[in-house]
């Protein structure tokens, strides 16, 4: 063996390769024999590469495909590149003055186009016309790391204020940029080799922009009808427009407020913004005068304890008087408890609800009867019941909280009249700036791992590895239902990350290097290094945040 070359080991099999041949040329020779497209390698186990990059010694090779979820992030990321530099390129770089990637909507992102141009079938046309160009030349997506100092210079020049301003707050010394032949860009993350890689996509015109749609990591090749959510999309649109109004967009623009203004202010509006909408709320429900039942649905980590102590306030302000019921009281006995395909209980199917006892009990409160109800007894896996018997009397209202609770089927026998419904969730409206999303996904499992630790004393590893499966359960069984509600809210505070930053970060950096949990840490604490961190002392007791944080006024 001469020193030019490297032992490669691929799937258990030792190859041979000269040293510099890139991860790409070698995966070319492997495609055969992965379903997807490769994008991204793993060398030696841990280490994520693009495949630009090279061989330099022995190694171990597992290649990453666009149907594992690193990959299809990757081919999302590249996706907007490509959507960004073909709108300039169809509309002229001196008619564009921003585009927007604002939040996703389904399997696709919502745009917008700010300058000369407007957005009609025909616009779309010739940039997606473009984007197949872009693609059959399958042109090279290199990187290359500048100076932040001349990165920041050349934000500027090119008319990218939002970026700009992010990195007038990094503290690294370098910055890598992305480039497709001349046009820059700026992103967070990794990105496939070339455009050839880019094959699927549609766009289709909605509202005052359009949707960027996409394929789903289940089905990478394919990209599925475009199936509108106007509730979803009302409450992200209202949300962004806040974000605005507020100039705090991008966390840049969240940067410059936490250093040059008084946060105390800008904390109080965010909170009292949320406190009118809940108020909002419990207004539409007196006004629907046959109302007793409030169903109350979301995601993990989405705030829906302390939203129903808020609620019940508010409610109370309206002259009802709320009592708050949680579905999970109506679990069936644990040996009747449904099992996953890996035999373990599955608690978040609505088979492991007791349907028909709910339903026996709220329309037995309905009739006025005296019900005896459940509570349900996590050690022993079996229901018992109260000693007092709950009778609802005229001003009286049900809160039910569960995460079937817009699912029809929990609710059957009850009258739609009697019902109201929302759901709730922390829907991420600041991005990292104009082309860089932040997932709400990301919002949440950062407060579930905040809150994880605080109340259960669950390592960060650990709520990073339940967090796949808890994302299953939310897919089946929570968003097929979220346009069922009847009002839609809107958990996430423009400055929350801000906070949490403080509490996640200690709790990210005890991940054990050597888990499969580690690059997700590294990954959330690399995104926290664009953050201007702020304290919690300013922070209301009967924040949504403080359900993560502690120091609330309710007993969570």
């Amino acid at each position: 063996m001469t020193a030019t070359n490297c032992t490669v080991t691929i799937d258990g099999e030792k190859h041979i390769y000269r040293r510099g041949t890139t991860y790409r040329e070698i995966a070319g020779q492997h495609q055969h024999g992965y379903r997807h497209q490769i994008v991204l390698v793993f060398v030696d186990g841990f280490r994520l590469q693009e495949l630009n990059k090279a061989v330099e010694k022995d190694c171990e090779l597992t290649f990453v495909t666009t149907g594992d979820e690193i990959g299809h992030a990757a081919y999302v990321r590249s996706l907007c590149f490509l959507l960004v530099k073909a709108i300039h390129d169809a509309a002229g770089h001196d008619k564009i003055q921003r585009v927007r990637i604002h939040f996703s909507l389904g399997s696709g992102y919502y745009c917008t186009v700010d300058g000369k141009v407007q957005i009609n079938d025909a616009f779309l046309e010739k940039v997606t016309k473009r984007m197949r160009q872009l693609s059959e030349e399958a042109l090279p997506i290199r990187k290359r790391s500048i100076h932040t100092a001349e990165a920041v210079e050349r934000f500027h020049r090119h008319g990218m204020y939002d970026k700009e301003k992010l990195f007038e707050f990094r503290r690294v010394s370098k910055v890598n940029i992305y480039s497709i032949n001349e046009f820059e860009d700026y992103y967070y993350g990794y990105m496939v080799p070339d455009t050839g890689c880019l094959k699927y996509f549609s766009l289709i015109p909605y509202e005052d922009g359009f949707v960027l749609q996409m394929p789903e990591k289940e089905h990478p090749e394919e990209v599925s009808d475009f199936a509108p959510l106007p509730k979803l999309f009302r409450t992200m649109r209202e949300s962004v427009e806040w974000g605005d109004r507020q100039e705090i967009d991008t966390v840049g623009a969240l940067n410059e407020m936490i250093t040059k203004y008084d946060m105390r202010e800008v904390v109080l509006v965010q909170e009292a913004y949320q406190e009118r909408r809940i108020g909002e709320i419990a207004k539409q429900i007196a006004d629907r005068r046959n109302v007793k039942f409030v169903l109350v649905a979301g995601p993990s980590s989405s705030g829906k304890t302390t939203f129903s102590h808020r609620l019940a306030i508010q409610l109370k302000v309206n002259g009802f008087r709320p009592h708050p019921i949680a579905v999970d009281n109506y679990f069936v006995d644990r040996e009747h408890t449904p099992r996953d395909e890996d035999g373990n209980y599955n608690f978040e199917c609505i088979e492991a609800i007791d349907i028909a006892r709910f339903n026996e009990d709220m329309a037995g409160l309905l009739a006025g009867e005296e019900v005896y109800l459940p509570v349900f007894n996590f050690k022993t896996g079996r229901r018992e019941y109260e000693r007092h018997p709950k009778k609802l009397g005229d001003n009286d209202i049900l809160i039910i909280e569960g995460i079937h609770c817009l699912n029809p089927k929990l609710t059957a026998m009850l009258n739609d009249e009697n019902k109201f419904r929302i759901y709730i969730s922390a829907l991420t409206q600041l991005n990292i700036d104009e082309h860089n999303r932040i997932p709400s996904t990301d919002g949440r499992l950062i407060r579930r791992i905040v809150r994880d630790a605080r109340t259960r004393g669950t390592s960060a590893m650990n709520t990073i590895a339940m967090w796949p499966s808890v994302r299953r359960g939310e897919e089946e069984n929570i968003f097929p239902y979220q346009e069922e509600a009847d009002v839609m809210f809107n958990s996430s505070l423009l400055y929350e990350l801000a906070v949490l930053k403080q509490y996640v970060e200690p709790l990210l950096f005890g991940v054990d290097k050597d888990s499969h949990e580690y690059l997700e840490a590294k990954r959330l604490l690399k995104f926290f290094d664009y953050f201007v961190g702020i304290g919690s002392e300013n922070v209301p007791t009967n924040s949504l945040l403080r359900e993560f944080i502690g120091g609330g006024c309710f007993r969570l």
